[in-house]
């Protein structure tokens, strides 16, 4: 057996079909696309959501809802988390920068300390914004939160 003398095995291969060549082949004429309507033009694309002329799911709901432009979105970091931290790293004063080198934000992020957890190392804190119970937790022990 060589190259040259391979072929596909009997009926696993098939002539594919030559639309719009003449009546003679059966297919000429409409071209199998019918007869007018918009399927039958050239440049024909069927919308998103489109159903056939009734009227679509995304217009037959009503509208509900409301987005607030001005909304931030916070990073979550509690305490027990910064004490963790802390006493991992040795560290007394967390910001942003060892956050992120502790793989906790990417640093593009607005970050947000919460109040769950105990904190008990005297830590100086920097972030985006605090909960009243972690700046008093922060500020009980000695701390400082610092708002950048």
């Amino acid at each position: 057996m060589k190259l040259n003398n391979l072929k596909p095995a009997e009926g696993s291969t098939h002539s594919r079909r030559r639309i719009g060549r003449g009546p003679g082949s059966g297919l000429g004429g409409t071209s199998t696309r019918g007869h007018k309507g918009a399927k039958a033009r050239s440049g024909y694309k069927r919308k998103i959501g489109f159903e056939g002329g009734q009227m679509p799911l995304q217009r037959r709901l009503p509208k509900s809802g409301f987005k607030n432009i001005n909304h931030k979105e916070y990073f979550a970091v509690n305490l027990s988390t910064l004490q963790k931290l802390a006493e991992e790293k040795n560290l007394t004063k967390i910001g942003i920068n060892e956050l992120v080198a502790a793989g906790l934000t990417n640093g593009k992020e607005l970050v947000k300390v919460l109040g769950m957890g105990v904190l008990k190392a005297k830590i100086d804190v920097e972030a985006n914004a605090f909960s009243k119970t972690a700046e008093e937790a922060i500020k009980a022990v000695g701390g400082n939160a610092t708002i950048i």
